[in-house]
């Protein structure tokens, strides 16, 4: 694990190379709700630049739904994991491998909605992962993660607690974000090419431990404490100017091998 805050800036290698993106907190900065923040024009039109510079080879990689991804970068469609992993659309404009909100799940989040009885903790319910919400009400972050770790007892085995700063996520222990990219890697699009993948919270390191097996570059966003990422961007600002900038270079490198002679 690399020991903040002396990372470097990333540099994307010369060769092929792919990308994966986490949303919130990497491009996107947090909101109370995850419904307020707001994809501009801007970003929209980076991802499209980027994404076919890259002939393809860019994705979402996301504790979000493919659903929400897609509602919220309209009319924008890109290749996708959801909900960390347990949702795929491996093809630009191709079906979605969904996953449903098992009973047990949908009681346990009933029953913590009773129990905190708060209007500023919001409970998402992303099929059968469970996540609460307390970045408006940061006071009752250490109950939701007792009420969480105390129904793992009473669950099927195969769950697991992910603790963040503003909340706390229950999920299948297939729900990994590593997987993700690794199943991503072995399609044609992404075949060959060097990983890169941005992501700025816990549930990212997965991401990034895999990247680093695959020889390719992980950068973590506005880091805290040890990751396994050996680079760095010092913000969700910081990260799209990044973005822009590769952009830029892959325009310069097209054009540079475009004047070459024939």
């Amino acid at each position: 694990m690399s020991i903040l805050p002396n990372l470097p800036v990333p540099v994307v290698p010369q060769g092929p190379w792919s990308l994966f993106l986490d949303i919130d907190g990497t491009l996107l900065e947090h909101a109370a709700h995850p419904d307020a923040v707001v994809v501009s024009e801007e970003l929209r039109m980076l991802l499209t630049r980027l994404e076919a510079q890259l002939d393809g080879a860019l994705a979402f990689i996301t504790g979000r739904s493919i659903a929400a991804v897609d509602h919220l970068f309209q009319p924008l469609r890109l290749r996708a994991a959801g909900l960390y992993g347990l949702e795929h659309r491996l093809a630009r404009d191709g079906p979605v491998e969904a996953a449903g909100e098992p009973a047990d799940i949908a009681a346990l989040a009933n029953e913590i909605a009773t129990e905190l009885d708060n209007a500023d903790v919001y409970i998402e319910r992303k099929g059968p992962i469970l996540a609460i919400h307390t970045r408006a009400a940061p006071h009752l972050l250490k109950r939701a993660t007792q009420l969480v770790e105390q129904a793992l007892d009473r669950l099927p085995a195969g769950y697991r607690v992910l603790a963040g700063n503003a909340g706390v996520e229950l999920m299948p222990l297939e729900a990994a974000k590593g997987a993700a990219i690794r199943r991503f890697m072995q399609i044609p699009a992404f075949r060959g090419r060097r990983p890169v993948f941005l992501g700025d919270d816990t549930s990212d390191e997965n991401g990034f431990e895999t990247v680093n097996e695959l020889d390719g570059i992980s950068v973590r966003i506005k880091p805290q404490g040890s990751t396994a990422a050996p680079f760095a961007l010092a913000g969700v600002h910081a990260a799209l100017a990044w973005l822009d900038e590769m952009s830029r270079r892959e325009t310069a490198k097209a054009a540079t091998l475009a004047a070459m002679p024939k």
